[in-house]
């Protein structure tokens, strides 16, 4: 976890090392709203795909940048007044605050641009037009009105309300779960393996599961954890009157429940007749990191 994220560090730093020009805020914004510590665990999961698939880095590096701007992007305009209206991210001011509400509408639309500017470019994606052209039809399907951005929507509707559970499910499948399943798309369109649907429907599977596990598991750290740890305040969801799964279930049986997600999850990479170890690791990550 730690090379990977040392290498999507070094290389979004190359595309975002930017200063300010003539008072325009935009570029240092774009910079701040990205180069700022995050886990990259988007990015992590990426490369592990690809090391199952026996996929060269070099070959993931501009798919694994995409998904994290794609992210970054998401979290900027999740943070503003008109969502969830968020001071802190990652421990530092949101971009927001620390700009204005102008800059980061503007840099969230920028970083969301740059992430399919670099999907398409020849030199910084080494692959062939015709997976440069699966790579953005998929991502921007995971990122778009039947994902992320219809998860966001169904989230702020459900504000102050109680959703069944199979509707909270759905909403963070399409609002957290479509990016984590873009992330091993990416990687298997990137492989040789990218026509074999056992090992599609496999890797779905896994990050299907993962990323619901993932939620569940922010949803309980939303309750049990700190500002500091969290990088947030704890609590936000509450405040806001979403419905969460502790909210739902009560926090025992989410947790539990979280770790059946991660156990189904697991299950599915053994259909897998490859090496899946850093995947798996890469699991008991996430595991570790919410307990």
């Amino acid at each position: 976890m730690q090379a990977y994220k040392q290498r999507i560090e070094a290389w979004l730093s190359k595309l975002l090392t930017f200063k300010p020009t003539n008072g325009n805020d935009l570029l240092a914004a774009m910079s701040y709203s990205v180069l700022n510590n995050g886990k990259r665990l988007r990015p992590a999961l990426v490369y592990a795909t690809g090391v199952a698939l026996n996929v060269p880095l070099e070959r993931l590096d501009a798919a694994a940048a995409s998904v994290e701007l794609i992210h970054c992007y998401s979290l900027v305009h999740d943070d503003l007044p008109a969502m969830d209206d968020d001071d802190l991210r990652r421990g530092m001011p949101t971009c927001h605050k620390a700009y204005s509400e102008a800059t980061a509408i503007l840099t969230g639309d920028a970083l969301q641009a740059l992430a399919f500017q670099i999907l398409a470019d020849p030199e910084l994606n080494p692959i062939s037009p015709q997976q440069q052209i699966a790579m953005v039809h998929g991502l921007a399907k995971a990122a778009g009105p039947a994902g992320m951005v219809l998860g966001q929507a169904q989230d702020l509707a459900a504000e102050h309300k109680t959703v069944a559970l199979d509707e909270l499910t759905t909403l963070h499948n399409n609002k957290t779960g479509a990016l984590f399943r873009a992330c091993v798309e990416l990687s298997l369109i990137a492989s040789d393996h990218k026509d074999e649907a056992k090992i599609r429907t496999a890797l779905d599977g896994y990050a299907y599961n993962l990323g619901l596990a993932f939620q569940i598991q922010d949803d309980i750290l939303d309750i049990t954890s700190d500002d500091t740890t969290l990088g947030k305040p704890v609590g936000s969801d509450q405040a806001l009157g979403k419905s969460t799964f502790p909210g739902l279930l009560g926090l025992s049986a989410a947790r539990q429940k979280a770790n059946d997600t991660f156990d189904k999850a697991l299950v599915y990479l053994e259909q897998i007749n490859s090496d899946t170890s850093e995947l798996k690791s890469l699991a008991n990550l996430l595991v570790i990191r919410h307990k």
